[in-house]
């Protein structure tokens, strides 16, 4: 199965290790692109746990007529293994009830103890 984050690769040499926790995401578009595919999946424990502790919900309710079909990363600043912080801007495609949609966002990550986290998005 191909990754849902659109990289190409399986989803089990991607972003399956990252949500099993096998190993921690290098960037922050890599997070971004582990995020998408942990909607994709319904992997709400992932999502929580890479989201950062200052705006991280309760929890995460996925709506299961949402189907996440793909992800375009349009722009990344900073992010890298070398900065502790990054915003990838992204339109993530998915279909609701038979009909096509997207939204965009620019999303902000920080690095805290060498892993990436989430903090939030702006549409």
């Amino acid at each position: 199965m191909r990754c849902p984050c659109g990289t190409g690769e399986t989803y089990g040499d991607c972003c399956g290790p990252l949500h099993r926790g096998e190993r921690a995401a290098a960037t922050a578009e890599q997070l971004m692109r582990s995020r998408f595919s942990a909607f994709a999946v319904g992997d709400t424990e992932y999502l929580l746990a890479t989201w950062h502790r200052s705006t991280r919900p309760a929890g995460v309710d996925l709506d299961p007529a949402q189907r996440w079909t793909r992800l375009d990363v349009l722009a990344t600043t900073g992010g890298s293994p070398f900065h502790e912080t990054g915003t990838v801007e992204f339109r993530a495609h998915y279909r609701q009830d038979g009909k096509p949609g997207s939204m965009h966002e620019n999303s902000a990550f920080t690095r805290e103890g060498g892993r990436w986290l989430y903090v939030r998005g702006q549409e």
